[in-house]
């Protein structure tokens, strides 16, 4: 155990009873000292032992109640808080579960899925920290990652992650090292989320209601392609086989590009339209609408994401709508891998689409 020794005052104080309550702020002080686990322990009245395992919440020792309470309400008298560096010097890593900021934009349904997991996570004592990573890839990502000692890692591209860099975080203490998204690293558990089921359900509902010459947005935003190439790549699969056609139209987040892509619909000859998500369907509707261009009469349009907003359009948005798992499933999955960080790697396929329909299709 690697202990920080308290630096020794060249006078001796005389020891001072701790007030029963903190003074309100108009007449505290600023602390001569940053309070101790031992000052914690004499307060209590317990061995710093003790307060160890309490604040660690570790549960391999057996401490009653009561005693529980009095160590937790001198940490709050003294305002004490642990030591997280040394606490991971000890331990070997930290209880840290790093989540590196994705390379590519993450819409209102992923924040919502990944702020569920922070607080799923946050349950079982582990402190989630998100690392803005952005230009560094492979190896030089892990080793920025590492330095911090993470317990887990929550890698959002396996693609630019690598089985070197998996090698990385392991070799510098990570119990556990997850992808997210539609590829996999060597060593790392593979949370796959395979786009092409999106772009396949959006396909299946514009051939049930009867468009075959079907057209599908691609956005010209960079960092989307992993996402809208595999949708691409559904449709022209679920289109196999069919007397249905595919048009790609490449389209930029402006209203002047939908407005030049709408001048020109009817030379295409396009009946319905997978618009890639919801944002990029509330585009494109408008600027249908505005060419006189009749939705679904004339082209039937589908989204994806199932925002609310798209409800309130008229005609309402048909969509499709994805399906995460729950971040309490994810976050006892993590829990397992770090107390078994022996266990071969796992794939789990982790994304299901379903689409809705509504007045815009």
């Amino acid at each position: 155990m690697v202990q920080i020794p308290n630096q020794q005052p060249t006078q001796q104080p005389t020891q001072q009873s701790v007030p029963n309550s903190v003074p309100n702020s108009a007449s505290t002080s600023v602390p001569s000292s940053v309070p101790t686990s031992a000052d914690v322990a004499r307060l209590a009245g317990v061995s710093r032992a003790t307060v160890s395992y309490v604040l660690n919440n570790t549960s391999a020792v057996r401490i009653s109640e009561p005693t529980r309470r009095r160590v937790h309400a001198a940490a709050k008298e003294l305002g004490y808080v642990p030591h997280a560096a040394a606490r991971s010097l000890r331990a070997g890593h930290t209880r840290v579960v790093l989540m590196p900021t994705p390379q590519i934009p993450a819409g209102p349904l992923f924040s919502e899925f990944f702020n569920e997991l922070q607080w799923a996570l946050s349950r079982f004592d582990y402190t989630v920290v998100q690392y803005g990573s952005l230009g560094l890839t492979g190896e030089d990502a892990a080793r920025a990652w590492a330095e911090l000692r993470p317990v887990a890692v929550l890698a959002p591209d396996a693609s630019a992650l690598g089985a070197r860099g998996v090698s990385v975080l392991k070799r510098s203490g990570a119990k556990a090292v997850f992808t997210l998204g539609p590829q996999r690293a060597e060593g790392a558990h593979a949370l796959l989320m395979d786009q092409r089921l999106v772009g396949r359900c959006a396909a299946t509902h514009l051939l049930e209601r009867g468009s075959r010459h079907i057209g599908v947005v691609v956005p010209e935003e960079r960092g989307l392609e992993p996402f809208s190439r595999p949708r691409v790549e559904g449709i022209r699969r679920a289109l196999h086989g069919t007397d249905a056609t595919l048009t790609e139209l490449p389209l930029a987040y402006t209203e002047d590009a939908a407005a030049r892509l709408a001048a020109g619909w009817r030379e295409l000859g396009i009946d319905g339209v997978f618009t890639y998500n919801d944002e990029y369907a509330m585009l494109l509707m408008r600027a249908l609408q505005d060419e006189g261009v009749a939705v679904p009469d004339e082209t039937a349009l589908i989204g994806s994401d199932d925002l609310m907003l798209g409800r309130l359009l008229r005609p309402r948005l048909s969509t499709v709508r994805i399906e995460l798992p729950s971040g309490q499933k994810l976050a006892e999955l993590v829990d397992r891998v770090v107390r078994d960080p022996g266990m071969e790697p796992e794939v789990h396929d982790v994304l299901g689409a379903t689409a809705v329909h509504r007045e815009s299709s």
